[in-house]
């Protein structure tokens, strides 16, 4: 993402897990926590250098965020193949654990890295501070995401384009509305924002700042 961008290569339940971690610039004090960023389908595409998931990470380093992003298995020099989600969340889950041992933690992803992610909330919520939360795209129409806790509600950002045609924004209400969890909706915005992502950027931002001053 930048000249400071560090390549890792972590310990994976199948094998080596490629990363690479950014840390927030021109920050007084200590960075906020660890902010970890998971990518979209695999077998579509889908690679940490996706351009949602890097904007995603600017938004979390410019918030004063040291921010990790990953290939899931079979991606890149990600040991392993595509797994369908299990296999994907215990990645995610050794690389919260190696980059982020202890304290706050924020938790992101775009698409099916949101399925994902969803299910690591869940299984986190109560042992871990999750301090932000931010979804872009849901895969809610091909996967089962978790709820979020109602705890982490003020915590959480869900952001869909309004003209989606990979994940219709009608399949996120759905999965929404029985949380009574906002959904912010970008016009005329597609999956992958094309066009768009200075917008959603500022997006998260806000929503990363806003946290910030509530504290």
């Amino acid at each position: 993402m930048n000249a400071q961008t560090e390549r890792l290569t972590l310990s994976g339940p199948v094998g080596a897990i490629e990363a690479l971690r950014d840390q927030p610039v021109e920050l007084a004090g200590a960075p906020r926590g660890v902010a970890i960023v998971a990518h979209p389908h695999p077998l579509f595409g889908g690679t940490m250098d996706n351009k949602v998931v890097q904007t995603l990470a600017r938004a979390f380093v410019q918030s004063g965020w040291t921010t990790v992003r990953f290939n899931f298995r079979g991606v890149g020099a990600t040991d392993g193949a595509h797994d369908n989600g299990v296999g994907e969340l215990e990645d995610l889950l050794a690389v919260i654990g190696q980059v982020a041992p202890q304290g706050p933690i924020a938790l992101s992803g775009f698409s099916f890295g949101s399925f994902v992610t969803s299910h690591a909330v869940e299984r986190l919520h109560g042992t871990r501070d999750i301090e932000q939360v931010v979804f872009v795209g849901t895969a809610a129409s091909r996967f089962t995401v978790a709820p979020i806790p109602q705890e982490l509600h003020e915590r959480t950002l869900i952001v869909h384009g309004e003209a989606d045609d990979t994940v219709p924004l009608s399949s996120v209400m759905d999965w929404a509305r029985p949380q009574i969890l906002p959904v912010t909706v970008v016009p005329g915005g597609g999956h992958f924002f094309h066009g768009q992502l200075p917008l959603l950027k500022g997006l998260v931002l806000r929503h990363l700042r806003s946290g910030a001053l509530s504290q």
